[in-house]
Order: C-alpha cells, then structure tokens, then sequence
C-alpha cells in the first residue's frame, strides 16, 4: 500500500468517532449502513451519495435484514441485525454521506481492487466488532417453551426485566407493542417509559379510542386520582398492572368507582390477543410472540438510550423473527 495510505482502521475509527451515541453506542441503523455502503464499494469505488441511495434519493439503497445477513455470517457472526438496522433511520443518509466523505481522498482510488476490497473488508470488520460489543450489551432474557401457555412467556419477561429493576419500563413497552400489533391501523404513541407514572400531564400511558390504558407495577394514590379525572372527562380506564396485584387493585377500584374500571393483569391483556392472532395454533402463536419482541423492540430502540430495556429473542423464535423483518425492509 502507499506509504501515505491512512490505515483503514484509523479511516473507520474517524467516521466512528463522530457519530451521534445513544446510551453510548451510534444508532445501530447507521452501523448496517456503513456496512452494506462498504460491501457495495468493494465492487464500485463510488463516493458520491447518489450511487448509494435509493431512486427517491431520501434513503440509502440495500439496507435489509438479509444483506447484512450476508455480511455478518462473512464474519463469523450470526445473531441478526434486524430491526436495528433498518433504512427508517432519519439520519442514516447524513451518516452515509460523511463516510463517504472520510473516504474521499484517503488514497484508496490509489490502490488495486485487491488492494481496495481487503482494506474494505478490514473496516467492515471494525465495524462488526463494534455491533458485538452492543449485542454483548445485558438484555432482558426468558426462556420460551412452545408448550407452555403464552400468558407463562410474558409471565416471565416481567419476572426477568423484575429481577432487573425495569419491571415498570418493560411492563409499559410490552402493552404499547401489544396495542400496535392489535390496532396496527392507528399510531400508538411511542415514548420513554414514565417512572413512577409521571406521564407529564397525559390522561395515561396510552388512549385508543375513548379508553385510556394506565400501565403500572404498583397502583398508588396519584394514579387512582388520574383515573378519577380520567372519568370526569368521561372516559373509559383500563388498569393493567401485574397478575399478582390484580386482587387488591381490584378490591380498591370497586370501592372507589364502583365498576367503571376494568383491572385486567399485563399477562393476560397481552397473551389473549396473541393467542387469538395466532389462531391458538401452536406455530402461529409462536409467530405472534416473535412479532411482538420484534415491535417491541423497535418502540424501545426508537426512544431509549438505555438499550438493557431490549428482550433477547429466544433462539426458538429467531426463525420466526428473520421471516417477518425480511418483509419490513
């Protein structure tokens, strides 16, 4: 290589380096970017954006779960990508461009193909360190067995993310998958998990229709003033809470609002509907449970710096989860 070369590795660590982090590490989308950028460079050396970005010109051209698929296994790595890494990142394109732009009289052009591609592939290999070390981040883990009941699998993420201390969080993004997956025609508000509900002036944690849904893992005095004025507005209230404290939150509602609160636990408000998607057929239930980490998931990875608020796919459900993102892209 010429001796005025910058090393591949100190050409990527710059591009790096300049990111925008979130909870510490670069929007994962930017990172499957950069990578398919690079795979397509090995064969054009191109560095204008326009040849790396889709007819529209707004989005960057190949960016999909089974191209970095391809890339990934290359290097040895086979958990999926996916929904971090789709081509929604709104500021995946300016990424892009400033890689390419680091590219720009590196003395790449210099170089052979042979050259070029090897120099290439080391950068890419950077790159995919660095999604190793955001995959070796904690993540909220349950184990799935297709033989127990779905209402047991969400049963034990909440007992998980308990264990944690993210119970509430987790409790709050579940629900909000949940309803997105049921009412996909509607936007279902997504945004950071409220602690201790304070939902900053909200009549609650989500509205569909008129009926307000208040997640929480320890209904408190606050929260039952809300659904009075949620009431008082003339709306309908849902409190979806643990199954271990339905009895008492039912026992409290009954005395203060004499039957104009329904008190359903977060299990059952989010294993029936799956159930029912699925056809209470064992593989599509499986289906439906793999759709809702996968939206989950997003709806966390949308809002969050904290990434530990992710629930790890269950290697049951992964093939379940690569067919349903292999269409979201």
């Amino acid at each position: 290589m010429p001796k005025d070369l910058r090393s591949p590795q100190d050409l990527i660590q710059a591009w790096y380096s300049s990111l925008r982090t979130f909870g510490g590490v670069p929007a994962k989308g930017s990172l499957a970017g950069a990578l398919v950028t690079l795979e397509r460079l090995k064969t054009n050396f191109d560095l204008t954006l326009d040849a790396h970005t889709t007819s529209g010109k707004s989005q960057i051209a190949g960016v999909g779960p089974a191209a970095l698929r391809s890339i990934l296994t290359r290097f040895n790595e086979k958990r999926p990508l996916l929904v971090e890494a789709g081509r929604t990142n709104r500021g995946l394109r300016g990424d892009i461009d400033s890689l390419l732009q680091v590219l720009k009289g590196s003395g790449l052009e210099k170089l052979t193909s042979q050259e070029r591609e090897k120099a290439i592939e080391e950068m890419q290999l950077f790159l995919v360190k660095r999604i190793q070390d955001v995959f070796a981040r904690a993540r909220i883990k349950a184990v799935y067995d297709p033989s127990l009941t779905t209402h047991q699998y969400i049963h034990r993420v909440l007992a998980a993310a308990k264990e944690a201390g993210k119970h509430g969080p987790v409790a709050e993004y579940l629900v909000g998958a949940k309803l997105q997956i049921r009412f996909p025609q509607l936007i279902v508000e997504n945004k950071i998990s409220s602690s201790a509900d304070q939902q900053r002036g909200k009549s609650g944690d989500f509205r569909i229709g008129d009926t307000v849904f208040h997640v929480t893992a320890a209904p408190g005095t606050s929260l039952y003033e809300k659904c009075k004025r949620n009431i008082d507005d003339g709306l309908k209230v849902y409190l979806i809470v643990p199954k271990e404290a339905v009895y008492g939150c039912e026992q409290n509602v009954d005395q203060m609002f004499a039957g104009k609160i329904s008190v359903v636990s977060i299990e059952t408000f989010i294993s029936q509907n799956l159930d029912e998607l699925g056809g209470f057929s064992k593989d599509l239930q499986s289906r439906e449970v793999a759709e809702l980490i996968s939206i989950y998931n997003k709806r966390v990875d949308e809002v969050e710096a904290d990434k530990s608020l992710l629930i790890e796919v269950p290697a049951l459900l992964l093939e379940f989860e690569m067919l349903e993102n292999d269409g979201d892209i």
